[in-house]
């Protein structure tokens, strides 16, 4: 991998002879990514499920005489724009999948698609955001399309499928994808990508070198204990109550087992299933929940305090229990390579303004992404989309029933993906 250090020249701000307009070219596409993103937000998909998207940005991409493929990691698509002259791969990611939510906004577009998510039928809505990523995605491929001639080098359009997680028994999302070979067949030496953020002002960028968000693990306990009637609870082996003590003696292994002062970490349940009727005290429980974990150190700890306190405690209410950690994804931590960062944040600065582009603290939220910046040297970046006049604290967390985005705010994605490419392939060119 190469990094050249040389000036960088942001061809989207008239910094040289021919260069493309980056601010013009964003605001004459601003209308139609307003459109797209609408389309997708009023037609969801889940995971590996995303087969009209899948058609609808094939169709798109073709239309700019951009080379595509699609059934990549089921339903991913990869579009390949070749410029006039050699030089280096850039690859730039937008995720496609949208979550089991229902969505309360009451927008004209909105969300009244239902699915089916492991088995049971759910509403479906783009509750991350993932629809504005599709959009702003295809707008940076507009502009780039339209300046070929300009471009030393090509860049690799990625719209990955089940970013979320696949389904139970499937395989999917960014790891699949480089499973495959997305990556080494078609050379790529640095990869980019944006997530809108529903909490941070529109026209923002922010960025963390090194690890930005957390690596993150799936886990799944099952109880089994002895079932009885309701009225006699010493004839069997009650597994709620079993569960109940997991749940609150999991909430410890943060509190009292992580040296905080190090790395943040998070434990939670995030399903409990057990039981039919009041009076019958059940055979057996499900508890289901996520570990986030900044450091390799800390997530070994976390894993092995989650087996330690789920097999004791289950055998001290003589039941019996199955862990299974990770459960059904793992994700490591998504890492910005300091040395691309370094090289990158003039243009950063250039789209957005010095004043709106910060360094923040990592976050426990996690990113699939992290399997294409494991491969090649990668940078992840947030782009804000919550209104200005929103104070934070009333902005809908991501994942929400009421998750909105200002369309506005995704100018700023347009034009961080579109230069980010122009940028590194310049400054990289083949001389």
């Amino acid at each position: 991998m190469r990094f050249i250090a040389v000036g960088l020249v942001v061809l989207g701000f008239g910094t040289c002879a021919g260069a493309v307009d980056i601010e013009q070219q964003a605001s004459a596409v601003e209308a139609d990514v307003i459109e797209w993103r609408r389309h997708f937000h009023q037609y969801p998909e889940l995971s590996n499920r995303e087969f009209e998207t899948a058609a609808y940005i094939a169709r798109f991409l073709e239309s700019l005489d951009i080379e595509v493929q699609t059934g990549v990691a089921h339903t991913g698509v990869i579009g390949v724009l070749r410029g006039s002259k050699p030089g280096a791969t850039v690859a730039l990611r937008a995720d496609m999948d949208a979550l089991p939510v229902p969505e309360r906004n009451d927008l004209p577009f909105r969300s009244q698609a239902k699915g089916l998510y492991n088995g049971e039928e759910v509403d479906v809505m783009h509750a991350c955001g993932h629809d504005t990523h599709m959009a702003m995605l295809m707008g940076a491929a507009s502009i780039l399309a339209d300046a070929r001639d300009q471009l030393a080098g090509t860049v690799v359009f990625i719209f990955q499928p089940a970013e979320e997680g696949s389904p139970l028994g499937e395989e999917g999302g960014a790891e699949l994808m480089v499973k495959e070979g997305v990556l080494r067949d078609h050379n790529v030496d640095v990869a980019f990508g944006i997530h809108i953020s529903a909490n941070r002002d529109v026209g923002s960028v922010t960025y963390r070198p090194g690890g930005m968000m957390a690596g993150v693990d799936d886990f799944q306990i099952l109880i089994h204990g002895k079932q009885t009637h309701g009225s006699r609870p010493w004839s069997g082996i009650d597994p709620i109550v079993t569960a109940a003590q997991m749940i609150n003696a999991l909430q410890t292994i943060v509190s009292r087992e992580v040296p905080l002062t190090e790395n943040a970490a998070v434990v939670s349940v995030g399903k409990i299933r057990a039981g039919v009727r009041s009076n019958i005290i059940p055979e057996s429980a499900e508890l289901v929940g996520t570990i986030r974990t900044l450091d390799t150190d800390h997530r070994e700890l976390i894993l092995a305090a989650i087996h330690r306190k789920a097999e004791a405690i289950a055998a001290g209410m003589r039941a019996t229990v199955e862990v299974k950690v990770p459960y059904s994804s793992s994700y490591p931590v998504t890492y910005n390579d300091p040395e691309l960062t370094a090289q990158m944040v003039p243009t950063l600065n250039a789209v957005a303004g010095a004043e709106n582009v910060k360094v923040v603290d990592a976050i426990t939220g996690a990113e699939d992404f992290s399997f294409f910046a494991r491969e090649v040297p990668g940078l992840y970046v947030f782009v804000g989309g919550k209104p200005l006049d929103t104070p934070t604290e009333e902005s809908a967390p991501h994942h929400t029933p009421d998750f909105f985005i200002d369309e506005s705010g995704m100018k700023t994605g347009v034009k961080v993906y579109a230069a980010l490419a122009m940028d590194y392939l310049k400054a990289n060119a083949d001389e």
